[in-house]
C-alpha cells in the first residue's frame, strides 16, 4: 500500500512537472538560439544568461534564449554558417571571426591603435552607426559590441626585444589578415589557427607565442603553457552578439527596443566586468608563476611604427579606406579634446 501510494506521488510529481515545462515551451512564442566561443562559467556568458533572463521576464517568457557556449557549435564561421540555414538564430562572434563576413569591424583590432579605454569608448560609440549599417547589410542584427580587452604576446619563454620574437614560433588568429599582415611587416611568418586549436598547439610546441588578454588567458587555460607574458598591450580585441535580422524584424516592435535596451544596460555591464577581470587577472597570473617581461623601449617605437606600413598594406582588402579614415577622426578628436583638457 505504501510503495503504490509513493508511486502514485512519483508519478504526480512528474506530470506536474512536465506541465510545466510544456505551459513554459508554449509561453515562448520566439526561441532564439545562440552559440559562442566563450566558456560556460566565464564572465560573458554569466552576462548573457542575466540579459536572457531579463529579457524573458520582461516579454512574460514570449522570448526566450537557448544558448550553446564553450565553442560547441564550432568556431564563429560554423556558427555564421549555422545562422545561414536556420539552425542557430544568432551569435557571439570575435571580431576575427564575423570580420570575414563584415571586414570593417576589423579596423579596430590594428595593433598598436589605442592608447586607453577612454579612446576604445569613444572610437566604438563613434562607429557603431557605420557598424550597424554594415551587419544590417548581410542580414544580421547587431545588439551589442562585447569586449576581450588588450591583448598582450604570451610567450613559453622570455620575449623582450624584437629580434627574440621573430625568433619563436608565432600564431595568429585564422582569418585575421590585420594581425597576420603586422606580423609579415616586421618579418614573422605566422601560423593561422582557430582559437579552439591554440592550447593544443602550445601543449605540442607547434606555437610557442600567442596573444590573449590577461583574463582570456586563464579562461581558456593558456596560460599553463606560456609563462611569459611581455608587459605591453599589442592590440585590442572585441566582438559583438548578432540576431539573425529577419528573425528579430518579426517581433513586435516593442519587443525589438526591449532587446535593445535590455542588451545596452547588460554589455556595458559586460564591458566594466571584463575590464575588472582583466585587472584582477594580472595578480591572479603572478601567483602562479607567469612573469611579466618589459620590452625594449626602443624596439617598442619600432612596433608601433610598423602600424601605418602595414595600415597600407591591407587597407582596401581587409578594411576600407573609409572605415579606417573614420575610425582615425575620431581617434584624432578624442586625442585633440583631451590634451586641450590638460
Amino acid at each position: 500500500m505504501y510503495c503504490c501510494k509513493r508511486n502514485f506521488q512519483l508519478l504526480a510529481f512528474l506530470f506536474c512537472a512536465l506541465l510545466i515545462c510544456s505551459q513554459a515551451q508554449a509561453r515562448t512564442k520566439y526561441l532564439f538560439k545562440v552559440a559562442t566561443i566563450a566558456p560556460e562559467g566565464s564572465i560573458w556568458t554569466k552576462r548573457f544568461h542575466d540579459f536572457a533572463a531579463e529579457v524573458e521576464e520582461k516579454s512574460n517568457g514570449e522570448v526566450g534564449f537557448k544558448v550553446y557556449p564553450g565553442g560547441i557549435m564550432g568556431d564563429d564561421r560554423a556558427m555564421y554558417r549555422k545562422m545561414r540555414i536556420g539552425q542557430l538564430h544568432g551569435g557571439g562572434f570575435t571580431m576575427t571571426g564575423i570580420g570575414t563576413v563584415v571586414p570593417d569591424f576589423r579596423v579596430m583590432g590594428i595593433p598598436f591603435l589605442f592608447r586607453s579605454y577612454e579612446e576604445v569608448d569613444h572610437v566604438m560609440e563613434g562607429l557603431w552607426p557605420f557598424f550597424s549599417k554594415a551587419f544590417a547589410a548581410k542580414g544580421l542584427e547587431l545588439i551589442a559590441m562585447t569586449e576581450v580587452g588588450f591583448v598582450y604576446s604570451m610567450s613559453i619563454s622570455p620575449v623582450s626585444t624584437l629580434s627574440e620574437l621573430k625568433k619563436s614560433k608565432i600564431w595568429a588568429p585564422e582569418g585575421d589578415p590585420v594581425s597576420i599582415a603586422y606580423l609579415e611587416t616586421l618579418g614573422i611568418t605566422p601560423l593561422p589557427l582557430g582559437i579552439p586549436d591554440v592550447l593544443t598547439s602550445l601543449q605540442t610546441g607547434m606555437v610557442e607565442t600567442v596573444f590573449n588578454s590577461l583574463y582570456g588567458a586563464i579562461v581558456l587555460q593558456w596560460f599553463t603553457k606560456t609563462k611569459y607574458i611581455s608587459d605591453i598591450p599589442f592590440a585590442y580585441a572585441y566582438g559583438c552578439l548578432l540576431l539573425d535580422r529577419k528573425r528579430f524584424a518579426r517581433l513586435p516592435e516593442s519587443y525589438r527596443s526591449m532587446i535593445k535596451e535590455t542588451a545596452r544596460k547588460h554589455f556595458s555591464l559586460l564591458i566594466t566586468d571584463t575590464r575588472k577581470s582583466n585587472s584582477d587577472s594580472r595578480q591572479v597570473l603572478q601567483d602562479n608563476g607567469i612573469s611579466m617581461v618589459l620590452p625594449d623601449p626602443g624596439d617598442v617605437e619600432d612596433l608601433r611604427n610598423m602600424r601605418e606600413e602595414t595600415v597600407q598594406r591591407v587597407q582596401g582588402t581587409a578594411f576600407s579606406p573609409q572605415i579606417y579614415k573614420t575610425t582615425m577622426k575620431l581617434l584624432d578628436d578624442y586625442r585633440n579634446q583631451a590634451y586641450k583638457r590638460k
